[in-house]
């Protein structure tokens, strides 16, 4: 890969993980107002609606912006310019009548789909949203497809503001009328229309991000025209044509994806079944899951965003190297990417693990804290972070060598043994909501370890368990022991309230990375030369030296 590739790369790639991380950063700071208005029932039975309109819109429209930039790229390179709005144009199509129909289904079957009543009114509020997310993947792909992610991170970062707002504001006004009624139905109605309103947040962030993208496009109007103009392509692609390769690309990476997503689906609806079954109430079980969903899920899913992005990223990289058969390259790039998301991924999991009760309180307010339910799922389930971090970048890489189906079938196995956890739990042990924390954990494990098995049969790639994990891990641990003493001292003197919380945390998050810096430095986990080649790697390197860490 030459340098101005390179660079590209990372700027294209540092761009679209910023946005996500603050798009995740506001997701988690409107959960606490939401879930005071709303509750724990309410959160709930959003939670339950969200996941079956996750589904439905993986398969409708997720994987469009990864069809559209590849088909539009590549004739964009050809200098095919009508082509390459041909393609945009029978995306829209394929868009259009694939959403429409997502749209359909979920509106109309929303009562066979969830497993409570109280979450249907969310799943029909939000269904409208799988239309309007399937041309907005279409103009994100176009986008994309120029070469530029400041679109598409924008849009992701407005649309998540605006979701935010309304989803609070909607709430609390749907929720009006039966605050301070003390009823059961009145309960029913307060969380069932908590979680609608929570649900019109979610159409208007998608709304506001389409209407951004559509402007955007407006201003590249001028410029595609004139591209148009002096096409001398003779050739012109049918729009049959132009939708067959958009499925043919779209298909593989949606059974993949939907195989890899589908055991959140799995275990909502078992876990909901099987509970009220064994003669829980349901108010508990939705209560339960939705401390699960709002509250666990979101948390560790923030480092898991990062894997995500970086996996997107190397797969050109992977893809490029892959195709003029350099093997060297191969496994260089392999390394690097894997060695890169576990220096993120192990401090993630035991920061999360070690200030899971400062965290929770501060962006879920003290009484989750204090009452512990959610610090001990995120201190149960942290280790996921790292697996799922990795599963997500070898699914990348493998999916960079031509090997689609491969994830597809890991990802079957790997929910097998997410659902055989998760039912031999509830059905022999009182684990309850722990029961479906060590089903995900099981789900990661087995899909990372059967992603490593694939690599080194397809590429011969080992991975050095010294420099990859226990040094990483060693660091993390002196890290673990530094801020677990921050947040004693914090809990002694400044404890159950919102500014202990963030006071500790003020404290803890930096000194944390500053001491796991310190010691992945200093047992030397990367040599000079490969820090070199990490984003600012040159200035970490001239830091290390003037710290006379090296």
């Amino acid at each position: 890969m030459g340098k101005k590739q390179k660079s590209s790369f990372l700027v294209q790639g540092t761009i679209l993980i910023a946005a996500q991380m603050l798009c995740r950063i506001i997701g988690l700071l409107y959960r606490r107002p939401l879930f005071s208005v709303i509750g724990e029932q309410g959160m709930g039975y959003y939670g339950f609606a969200y996941t079956i309109y996750s589904m439905v819109l993986l398969i409708a429209s997720f994987s469009i912006p990864l069809a559209v930039s590849k088909a539009i790229a590549s004739r964009l390179a050809m200098k095919q310019y009508k082509n390459a709005q041909r393609v945009f144009h029978g995306a829209l199509i394929y868009a259009t009548v694939v959403g429409g129909a997502g749209f359909i289904f979920t509106y109309v079957g929303a009562p066979f789909l969830v497993p409570n009543e109280g979450s249907v009114f969310a799943l029909r509020t939000m269904s409208p949203t799988i239309f309007f997310s399937g041309i907005l993947g279409v103009l994100r792909g176009y986008f994309q497809g120029h070469n530029t992610m400041v679109p598409t991170s924008v849009s992701q970062i407005i649309e998540q503001l605006l979701n935010a707002v309304v989803s609070v504001v909607m709430a609390y006004v749907l929720v009006a009328p039966y605050v301070g009624h003390a009823t059961k139905a009145a309960a029913f109605k307060l969380a069932e229309h908590g979680a609608a309103g929570s649900a019109i947040g979610t159409g208007a962030g998608v709304l506001i991000g389409l209407l951004f993208c559509f402007i955007v496009y407006l201003s590249y109007r001028p410029k595609v025209k004139l591209q148009i103009k002096h096409d001398k392509t003779k050739k012109t692609e049918s729009y049959k044509r132009i939708v067959k390769i958009l499925i043919f690309t779209i298909t593989p990476v949606i059974f993949s994806t939907f195989i890899y997503n589908c055991s959140v689906s799995i275990d909502s609806t078992l876990f909901g079944h099987l509970l009220t079954n064994k003669g829980l109430p349901e108010t508990t079980v939705s209560a339960f899951y939705g401390l699960f969903s709002s509250q666990y899920n979101v948390l560790i899913n923030v480092p898991i965003a990062i894997a995500s992005s970086l996996s997107n990223a190397i797969v050109p990289d992977i893809a490029g190297s892959y195709a003029v058969n350099e093997q060297d390259a191969i496994k260089r790039n392999i390394d690097t990417a894997v060695r890169f998301i576990l220096l993120i991924a192990i401090p993630c999991a035991v920061g999360i693990a070690v200030l899971a009760k400062p965290v929770i309180g501060l962006l879920f307010g003290p009484k989750y804290a204090v009452e512990g339910l959610s610090p001990r799922m995120l201190q149960v389930g942290a280790v996921s972070i790292v697996f799922y971090c990795l599963s997500t970048m070898t699914n990348g890489i493998l999916q960079g060598l031509g090997k689609m189906r491969v994830p597809v079938k890991h990802s079957a196995i790997s929910v097998v043994a997410n659902v055989a956890v998760l039912v031999l739990l509830i059905q022999t042990t009182n684990a309850n909501v722990y029961a479906i924390v060590l089903a995900t954990v099981a789900f990661s494990v087995v899909m990372s370890m059967l992603n490593a098995r694939a690599l080194t049969k397809f590429t011969g790639y080992r991975q050095d368990v010294k420099k990859s994990v226990l040094k990483p891990v060693f660091s993390a641990g002196i890290m673990g022991i530094v801020i677990f003493i921050i947040s004693w001292v914090f809990e002694q003197f400044i404890s159950g309230s919102s500014i202990g919380y963030a006071a500790c945390l003020a404290v803890a998050v930096p000194v944390g990375m500053i001491s796991y810096f310190i010691f992945v430095i200093k047992f030397q986990t990367f040599s000079e030369e490969e820090l070199k080649q990490m984003p600012k790697g040159h200035a970490i390197l001239r830091l290390a030296q003037k710290l006379k860490l090296l």
